[in-house]
C-alpha cells in the first residue's frame, strides 16, 4: 500500500512539474484536450496555495510551495505509513 501511494504522489509531483513548465509558454491554450486534462488534475491543488500566496511581480511563487508541502508530507505519510507496517508484521 505504501509502495502504491508512494508512485501516486510521484507521478503527481511530475504532472505538476509539467503543468508549470508549461504555464512559461504564453500560447498554449489550456482549453485543448491534452492541457485541459493536465489543468483539471493538477490546478485544484495549485489554487490552494494561489488563493493564499499572491504572485509578486508577475511571478506565481505558489508552486514552489505547494511542491515543498506535496514533498513533505508524502515523506510524512509514507514514514508513518511504512511504520504501520512493520508494527503489524
Amino acid at each position: 500500500m505504501a509502495t502504491t501511494i508512494a508512485k501516486f504522489l510521484e507521478i503527481y509531483l511530475g504532472l505538476m512539474i509539467f503543468r508549470v513548465l508549461l504555464s512559461w509558454f504564453p500560447n498554449i491554450n489550456w482549453y485543448d484536450p491534452p492541457f485541459s486534462i493536465l489543468s483539471q488534475l493538477t490546478d485544484p491543488y495549485l489554487n490552494l496555495f494561489r488563493s493564499i500566496i499572491p504572485p509578486l511581480g508577475g511571478i506565481d511563487f505558489s508552486p514552489m510551495i505547494a511542491f515543498f508541502v506535496l514533498q513533505f508530507g508524502s515523506t510524512i505519510l509514507l514514514n508513518l505509513l511504512g511504520n504501520l507496517q512493520t508494527s503489524l508484521l
